[in-house]
């Protein structure tokens, strides 16, 4: 899976999540991933 699939993956499950836990987990998770993204794309 690439980055952006994993990205439009913890969109999605944002999207449908109701649990306030979760959903703190899942927002970290996806900002983890764009600053990863960003990162390789400054590579670049």
């Amino acid at each position: 899976m690439t980055i952006e699939q994993h990205i439009e993956e913890l969109r999605s499950e944002l999207f449908v999540c109701i649990d306030r836990c979760e959903r703190a987990q899942i927002e970290a998770e996806l900002q983890a991933a764009k600053a990863e993204l960003a990162a390789r794309q400054q590579q670049d």
